[in-house]
């Protein structure tokens, strides 16, 4: 019985230590990775969402679900996402991704900005938000494992304690018998001489360690008190030397537990830099579609104005409810000649812009003499100058010769010069100057007497469909021709800048590299065409006023307008002076153009609406800003109708009818209500 209690007691504490050690180190090791691994699911999902949202914020803008399910499908590189969506602005869905064997059905409609654990899912819903204005919101539903992953680990833990238990168990058991076969012996011998009174026996020597020791001095009763000390000194010190690998082995835990923590503490400095570099490429992103929104909206804007007299003259002579005289009839053909040179130039131009920006130009460099092209220019851009009576002064034949693509030379000589004709004053003057800068550079030099630039308007200079304010003006143009003008020179090696003064004029300069004279060709020049005058357009029992500032799409109006007696033309070339007339003269109807000078057509809307003579007049858009979003924010604004250039006529005499009908019922309402 002695024996076998001291052998359970023995197991016991082994076991129970054991036990104890494992439970607290591995439970320490699982709830440390599951917490990590949550805080890093949820960073992860709202990361992803984000990145989506500003991703997808342009297809929302154009309504393109296309662009929105491919920026969808880049989902399925991550696995753990299961499903996602788009909703646009109205809860509607988009665009949706499905991972291969999902089944669940997608939301009916979005929540607000919302991240929630729902059984085995992690659901994500974030707002895409653009400008203060919301564009729609990303659904996202990911696995989320965190209860098969504590599982897993309960699991695996419960394996690893039962298998280190039971090699505790064994061991316990194999050197048990090794410590206690002495004591059991020694006990027996004992309980002998205490029942038979026999002090002659002796207990058996079956070890030569303390139990042996123990032994002999049992036998030697107490002449052997001083060994049987010493025994128990050694007795001690084993004591001491299990301590000490107990310490080992809680020291061993620590330093795994360092090299754990350690290893954790990387693994979140490597999240943290992911998460500021997609930072980074979210704001490149959203700097990438803010500009390429602004670039969409100028180019359509600059094709539709052109279009508008092209289309819209093209219907006047082919009508054959509409007629015109033979001289009309040139008038308008030279409209839609004009219209349509100005768009070549602009598709042209825009067409240069794309090859330059992608790096598709190839040039043919070689030797161009400046005199031969100087003469070139000068007999392609003297009948320009002279319709403004405005003098153009050369250099003598100058004698360099420089390295350039003869043909993008001249296109960027000529986009200077014409630029120093289009904005300078009557009889004014244009010098095109030559001189050498260094041995191996020479700078060409055109300048202008016109009325100068800002220093705020030459930080702007080289911006795309950026015309300085001169948008409005009567001098057509694109803004793309001195994008172009500067990266030709930069591909020829050469560089480029400008100096202004205010009320004094501008100096634009381009310098290239020298190199050995060779000859070259003389071009020929170009002869450009004017437009005429509209002819007045007689008063009849409706009134419609005009307000538009280009005088191409005023000629036509007046033209539809002229072929309807009931209607009286009033028009306006400016958002103030529309203002005046419809006070003044109280129109039926009234049709404005947007991008108006001085006062923006929105501006001019809001005016006529807050004074009560003109609150009940019904406004009619018209306008070359014809994406969605402008339609359904002027319609927001108060406009009655939205009409888009190039005109359609009949549209525009439907919208014309339609909306004086309405004028004509609403008065006929008020006076029957007021007798």
């Amino acid at each position: 019985m002695i024996v076998r209690s001291i052998r359970q007691k023995l197991v016991t504490v082994v076991m129970l230590t054991t036990l104890a050690a494992l439970l607290v180190s591995i439970g320490t090791v699982i709830a440390y990775d599951l917490r990590n691994y949550h805080k890093a699911l949820l960073g992860d999902m709202a990361t992803q969402a984000e990145l989506l949202g500003h991703m997808t914020s342009a297809a929302l803008t154009f309504d393109d679900a296309r662009l929105a399910t491919e920026n969808l499908a880049l989902l399925r590189i991550r696995p753990s996402v299961r499903a996602g969506a788009i909703y646009d602005a109205k809860g509607a869905l988009f665009a949706s991704y499905r991972a291969r064997g999902e089944l669940h059905p997608f939301p009916v409609s979005p929540q607000t900005d919302d991240l929630r654990v729902s059984g085995d899912d992690l659901l994500l819903y974030r707002r895409v938000v653009e400008n203060g204005e919301l564009l729609g919101t990303v659904y996202l539903r990911a696995e989320y494992t965190l209860v098969a992953r504590a599982i897993d680990y309960l699991s695996i833990a419960a394996g690893v304690i039962a298998l280190a238990m039971l090699i505790a168990w064994l061991m316990t058991r194999r050197l048990g018998r090794i410590v206690t076969a002495p004591i059991v012996a020694l006990t027996e011998t004992a309980r002998e001489v205490v029942s038979t009174r026999d002090y002659s026996r002796r207990a058996p020597r079956i070890s030569d360690d303390e139990a042996g020791e123990l032994v002999d001095s049992f036998n030697a009763m107490l002449g052997e008190i001083e060994q049987r000390t010493g025994a128990l000194e050694t007795s001690h010190h084993a004591i001491a030397r299990e301590a000490e690998e107990r310490a080992r082995a809680q020291q061993e835990i620590m330093d795994l537990n360092e090299q754990l923590e350690v290893r954790v503490h990387e693994r979140t400095m490597q999240l943290e830099l992911t998460n500021a570099e997609l930072e980074v490429a979210m704001a490149a992103a959203k700097n990438a579609n803010q500009a390429k929104s602004a670039f969409l909206s100028s180019m359509s804007h600059e094709l539709r104005t052109p279009l508008n007299a092209i289309l819209g003259f093209a219907q006047i002579l082919t009508s054959e409810s509409l007629p015109s005289t033979l001289a009309q009839k040139k008038e308008f053909a030279g409209h839609i000649l004009k219209s349509g040179r100005h768009l070549l130039t602009l598709i042209n131009e825009i067409l240069d812009l794309a090859k330059v920006e992608s790096g598709t130009v190839t040039l043919s460099m070689e030797p161009v003499a400046l005199a031969d092209m100087l003469v070139e220019c000068r007999n392609m851009t003297e009948p320009l100058a002279q319709q403004r009576k405005i003098r153009m002064l050369f250099p003598d034949a100058p004698g360099a010769v420089v390295q350039a693509d003869r043909t993008r030379l001249k296109q960027v000589l000529l986009n200077l010069l014409s630029n120093a004709i289009k904005y300078n004053r009557d009889m004014g003057a244009v010098v095109c100057d030559c001189s050498v800068v260094t041995a191996n550079r020479v700078r060409l030099s055109v300048q202008d007497t016109g009325m100068g630039l800002r220093p705020d308007q030459i930080a702007s200079l080289f911006q795309p469909f950026n015309r300085l304010g001169q948008e409005n003006g009567s001098e057509e143009g694109t803004g793309i021709g001195l994008v172009v003008t500067r990266r030709l020179v930069e591909l020829m090696g050469g560089e480029i800048g400008v100096s202004s003064s205010v009320g004094v004029g501008t100096v634009f300069w381009i310098e290239l590299g020298l190199t050995q004279p060779v000859p070259s060709a003389v071009g020929e020049a170009i002869v450009l065409t004017l437009e005429h005058k509209a002819a007045p357009v007689p008063l009849a029992e409706h009134s419609l006023l005009y307000v538009e500032d280009n005088p191409a799409n005023l000629k036509l109006v007046q033209e539809i307008v002229r072929f309807r007696p009931d209607l009286h033309l009033l028009t306006a070339p400016d958002g103030h002076l529309g203002i005046e007339l419809a006070k003044a003269h109280l129109p039926d109807v009234i049709l404005m153009d947007l991008n108006l000078p001085c006062v923006s057509g929105a501006d001019a809307l809001k005016e006529l609406r807050s004074d009560p003579r003109t609150a009940h007049i019904p406004v009619i858009a018209l306008t070359a800003n014809a994406m969605p979003r402008d339609i359904e924010r002027g319609l927001a604004s108060g406009f009655f109708r939205y009409l888009t250039k190039p005109i359609n006529i009949d549209e525009f005499n439907e919208a014309i009818d339609s909306t004086l009908a309405f004028a004509d019922t609403r008065q006929l309402a008020q006076k029957a209500r007021n007798p």
